[in-house]
């Protein structure tokens, strides 16, 4: 009887100890931010990538298919972006028969700069602060 005991005993012991906990894999984060400007204006991401095609297709139209969004979707949002800061981001001509097109100013480069800047410096300090727990910052 006494080795049935001593089995019964190692039995419960071995149910009563924690499983071993499992290691969870490095999760990945990335920034998303949103810069409020004045009252109710948003500067993001979306906007950002909208002038960065603009300056790269020269249009409106060409960036919004670029982006997989209508033109006028692309123009309300480049309205709203000439609107949010004292000068112009983007200069439109009409198009017909002479085309048209669109011009992302120094202006707008500029914004659209500083904008990856601070996304590049959040990055940084995302990478910084959530390293101790096992969050990988990726670059884009």
């Amino acid at each position: 009887m006494g080795a049935r005991v001593k089995k019964a005993k190692r039995a419960s012991a071995a149910a009563a100890k924690p499983a071993a906990k499992a290691k969870r894999k490095t999760e990945r984060a990335f920034p998303r931010l949103r810069i409020l400007i004045g009252d109710g204006m948003v500067l993001g991401p979306g906007k950002v990538d909208l002038l960065e095609a603009i300056g790269r297709t020269g249009s409106i139209s060409a960036a919004g298919r670029e982006l997989g969004m209508s033109y006028r979707r692309a123009w309300l949002l480049v309205d709203a972006l000439n609107h949010m800061f004292p000068d112009v981001l983007v200069t439109a001509a009409p198009g017909g028969s002479h085309g048209g097109g669109a011009k992302l100013t120094d202006y707008g480069r500029g914004v659209a700069a500083a904008y990856r800047r601070v996304e590049a410096r959040a990055r940084a300090a995302m990478r910084e602060e959530l390293a101790p727990f096992n969050v990988r910052v990726d670059q884009d």
